[in-house]
Parts: C-alpha cells; structure tokens; sequence
C-alpha cells in the first residue's frame, strides 16, 4: 500500500512566486512507493502542476450565494484530488461542527473528491470519547462504497505547531481506536484497510517511526511542509 505523505501549506506563503518555489524544489524530489500530496491556499491551486494537488477546506453546496465559499465541483475542474476535512484549526476558528463536516464530506466524496478526514482530541480531553464522536459523526452519512475515498487523520490538537509530537505508542493506541469505531460502523474489511494517517509536530527525525511503528499510513505535514530540504527528507524517512 502506498504510503501518503500531506503537505498542508496552511495561510502560507504570502506570495505566488514564493508558492512555486517551493512547490518546484519538491517536485524535483521523486518516490514511487509514496503519494505526494501538496494542500496550498485556494488563491494558488491553479498554478501548481506535477504533483497531486488537495485542497485545505470546503464547502458542502454544488453552487450558490455563499459569498466566499468554494464546491467540491470548482475543485474537480481545477484537477484537485484531495481535500482536507475537519482539522481543528477550522474547528477551533472558525466553528466547524461535526454535523457541518460531515455535510462536507458527504458532498465532496459524492463529487468524487478523495477526503482527509481529521479527529483529534485537545489536551486534557478523553482521547476515546472524542475520537468515537468525531469519527461516528463525521461518517454517519458514508456508505461503505463511498468509504473508499476517505482518509483518516489522527491529529491530537495538543501536538499541532508546538513541537510536542504524539509518541508512537499513544498514535499506534489511537490508530487501533480509530479501526474499532470504523469495525463498529462498516465491515471488519473496512476496518482493516482504511487509511490512517499521522499529523502534529512532524518532523523528518520522527516521521520514519510513526510509518514503521505506529501503524499509519502515511502523514500530515503542517510548519515542516514549508521547509522543502526538510519536506523532502520527511519523504525520504517513510521509505522503506
């Protein structure tokens, strides 16, 4: 299975010269047994060609008077594949619900859009209660078939931009957590297969344990996705 490696460029960078930049040198780097997948601001989609393209965010309506919004079929005719659902920066800011990710969900994987799905619980919470709730949430209205398109991204809150990364036990813990509450919606084929990624605090010194030992199938770059020597060599770890 090939391993998925996100890059989530967040608000960054501020200019187009400086996106293409960095989105060339990595396009230079080349791995077969990984997916590249490069998730830059809205306004710079259109201008990155060679490596398989997500989008950070979504909105769950085909077309409308949603000043600001952008549909999962705008996204498509841009040839974008992925879309990043649900990460708790979009929860915490901007005051995405569960019901609202899963209407986004549910339109992006019915336009044929391949879905990072994010859970994670902030520091202090009950891990088990609220990975159960986002996941059983966000996919209530997925049937198995469309099951097929969706990632999962394990990413606890705590550990995103702060340099205080998961250890591989407590992420091969969630991994497992994560597959029971698949087990409990779907199939125990499902539930083996679906894809697990890691993200929060990446950096290319510890990406290589969370893929040999953690269970996950790939990763989520957020800050280090902006560094491409650095990017790159995150790439390089996962082989293997």
């Amino acid at each position: 299975m090939k391993k998925i490696i996100v890059a989530n460029w967040k608000m960054n960078p501020a200019s187009q010269k400086e996106a293409k930049k960095l989105f060339d040198a990595v396009k230079k780097f080349h791995l077969k047994n990984a997916e590249v997948v490069i998730c830059p601001p809205f306004v710079y989609l259109s201008q990155l060609k060679g490596l398989t393209l997500g989008a950070q965010n979504v909105f769950y309506q085909e077309k409308g008077a949603f000043t600001g919004e952008v549909s999962p079929i705008m996204l498509k005719d841009l040839k974008v594949w992925y879309v990043i659902i649900g990460h708790s920066e979009r929860r915490k800011y901007f005051g995405e619900t569960d019901e609202l990710v899963s209407k986004k969900i549910k339109a992006s994987v019915q336009a044929g859009l391949k879905v990072i799905f994010c859970v994670g619980e902030n520091e202090g919470d009950e891990k088990q209660m609220v990975v159960e709730k986002q996941v059983t949430e966000g996919l209530k209205n997925i049937s198995s078939k469309e099951m097929k398109q969706v990632t999962i991204a394990y990413e606890p809150v705590w550990a995103i931009g702060t340099g205080k990364n998961c250890s591989v036990d407590e992420t091969l813990k969630s991994v497992l957590l994560i597959k029971k509450n698949i087990l409990n919606l779907y199939t125990r084929q499902l539930s083996d297969t679906i894809k697990v990624l890691y993200g929060g605090s990446v950096t290319a010194e510890n990406a290589g344990s969370y893929i040999k030992e953690a269970g996950v199938n790939g990763l989520l770059v957020g800050g280090a996705s902006l560094r491409a020597e650095e990017f790159i060599n995150i790439i390089k770890s996962t082989a293997y």
